[in-house]
């Protein structure tokens, strides 16, 4: 069966599948919480499907370790939590897989939530993902207000795509840290390149 073209949004909860992440995230968001005089909200990763007329491919940003890069999907690759790390192979994280999968998929909350089923936005986010910024992820280079992470890719892709992104949220409860900082840097004008 061929599935119709157009742009899926997962919503993971953080550290799905593992419980490192899954304990800094909780703490960050206490911190978080208590600072901002709110009540603790869940914490949500997103990633995108893709499917166009080359077929089907995810969106995320993720370390990918060792020298499979390319087979995996790698298309840009950046520094996590410092620029003296970008060097190390586990730093690469925008992907553009053909025919990948969203680790963790299963624990999906209130997805997939369609964005569009036109196919020439859906081509259109797939052609912007060599041009995401190559920001720190986990810092605010940017001076957006919040860090660089996989919710700013997310976001700057939908944004910079033209499609409407503030029909886009979390699950209900939840937060999305760094999906303002994406629709920040998209905003912005972008450098004329000859």
């Amino acid at each position: 069966m061929e599935s119709k073209p157009g742009v899926d949004l997962y919503w993971l909860p953080l550290g799905a599948g593992g419980r490192s992440v899954r304990l800094n995230g909780r703490v960050f968001e206490a911190v978080a919480a208590r600072l901002g005089r709110r009540p603790p909200c869940d914490l949500y990763h997103s990633a995108l499907e893709v499917r166009g007329p080359e077929g089907r491919f995810v969106i995320e940003m993720t370390p990918i370790p060792g020298s499979n890069g390319g087979e995996r999907g790698v298309v840009l690759e950046g520094a996590v939590g410092s620029r003296w790390a970008e060097p190390c192979r586990i730093f690469r994280y925008v992907r553009r897989w053909r025919d990948g999968v969203i680790p963790d998929i299963g624990e999906a909350v209130e997805s997939p939530e369609q964005v569009t089923g036109d196919p020439l936005l859906a081509q259109c986010v797939l052609d912007l993902v060599p041009a995401v910024p190559t920001l720190v992820w986990g810092r605010d280079e940017s001076h957006a207000g919040e860090m660089w992470n996989f919710n700013s890719l997310t976001s700057w892709l939908i944004a910079r795509s033209g499609l409407q992104v503030e029909s886009v949220h979390p699950p209900a409860g939840g937060r999305a840290p760094g999906w303002r900082s994406g629709l920040v840097v998209a905003r912005r004008p972008q450098p004329i390149v000859d």
